[in-house]
């Protein structure tokens, strides 16, 4: 493949201007009474993908705010065509309606009310209005997309010591390529920085986002400690430590080489968008499905997912490139690692030939090349909660 081809891919350029490397009809259920009803008339429309939450009603405050934004974010995806919204009520599909419709993305809704309550008119009524979403969606064509297009968000889960030499840096070296080229990369898991925030912090492009990186990291050092937990005690896990991680330091040195060396533009909050090209840092959990669900409804069409044991998450909006270097992993799990680096550590395979492989990998999947997580099903979306619901 030569160089100039390298550097581009096949997406689905959307009204907004974004870029998608899927062309999902969403299905979003954003009460529990209507997951059941979003998952059948999902299941029932080749085309449509569906994705629910078991909340929706008691949440206030923050926790209620980071619900919405987290699932109105995913709907916004480039990744998604197209959206039709059931919920328990006409007052909670709307906010969806008017935030899609404000960001051009075609969208029709559903309630339990308008039906009289009758989740089997629900799906009836859904089957039909997403068949006729995911027709109109399937005229789209995909056309020359460049690395500038991308918003690349990585993640690693069950590290292990070949995550932090050979995985994590070639990830890092894919998200400076693409905020080279002017798209964008993201990296989150805030405690999975403890011990290396003031390396990050030197890498800050303003000394604002400096100060915002060492107190992101002591807000969730406080309130594990407020909890009555130890952040070094309970980290690494017994996966990492039986892979050769000792500490909590060692384990964030190879965690923060995801984003390569590259300046860090701003701190973003859960599902925040950002505003301008170049590396973010984004605030969250370090549990892999709710980091990763954060990223996505920020933007982010594709995940680079580094493991050394393994790790069979992947997002369900986003493909999930899944990257290991443990020999043993990529041979047991053959069927869930889309790209094996262990030559890289071995020697065999030198790493800037590495680099150039998985960069021809991640844009093949972006041109619509499916991920075993895809193939297999193994896609879902998981929103934090802050608070009890009322």
């Amino acid at each position: 493949m030569s160089a100039d081809s390298v550097l581009r891919f096949m997406g689905y350029r959307r009204g907004d201007g974004s870029v998608g490397v899927r062309n999902h009809v969403l299905v979003l259920s954003p009460t529990g009474l209507t997951s059941a009803a979003a998952q059948r008339i999902a299941g029932l429309v080749h085309g449509a993908l569906a994705v629910t939450s078991g909340f929706g009603r008691g949440q206030v405050g923050d926790d209620a705010q980071l619900h919405f934004d987290t699932l109105a974010g995913l709907a916004r995806n480039p990744n998604v065509a197209a959206v039709l919204v059931v919920a328990a009520a006409d007052s909670i599909t709307e906010p969806y309606v008017d935030v899609l419709r404000d960001a051009g993305k075609p969208v029709d809704a559903l309630s339990l009310p308008g039906v009289h309550e009758d989740a089997l008119t629900l799906v009836d009524r859904g089957v039909r209005i997403a068949a006729r979403l995911v027709r109109e969606a399937s005229r789209a064509r995909r056309e020359a997309s460049t690395l500038a297009d991308l918003f690349l968000a990585v993640e690693c889960g069950h590290s292990d010591a070949t995550s932090g030499l050979v995985c994590n840096p070639l990830t890092g070296r894919l998200a400076e390529r693409v905020v080279a080229a002017g798209g964008r990369a993201v990296f989150s898991e805030t405690v999975e920085w403890t011990g290396t925030e003031h390396l990050l912090a030197r890498r800050a492009a303003t000394p604002d986002v400096a100060q915002r990186i060492i107190a992101t990291v002591m807000a969730r050092e406080h309130a594990v400690r407020e909890s009555g937990g130890d952040i070094r005690a309970q980290n690494p896990g017994p996966q990492n430590r039986t892979g050769g991680l000792t500490t909590i330091e060692e384990k964030a040195l190879g965690a923060i080489a995801k984003g390569g060396e590259q300046p860090i533009q701003g701190v973003l909050r859960a599902a925040e968008r950002p505003s301008r090209p170049g590396l973010y840092l984004m605030d969250t959990p370090f549990f892999s499905p709710e980091s990763m669900t954060a990223m996505v409804a920020a933007g982010a069409q594709m995940v680079v997912f580094t493991t050394g044991a393994g790790n069979s998450y992947c997002s369900a909006i986003a493909p999930t490139l899944k990257m290991s270097a443990n020999r043993e992993t990529c041979a047991r799990l053959r069927e869930q690692i889309d790209f094996a680096a262990s030559a890289v550590l071995e020697g065999s395979v030198p790493f800037d030939d590495a680099a150039a492989r998985a960069l021809d990998a991640l844009l093949g999947v972006a041109s619509g090349t499916l991920t075993y997580g895809e193939i297999v099903g193994e896609g879902a979306e998981v929103v934090s909660r802050l608070a009890p619901s009322i």
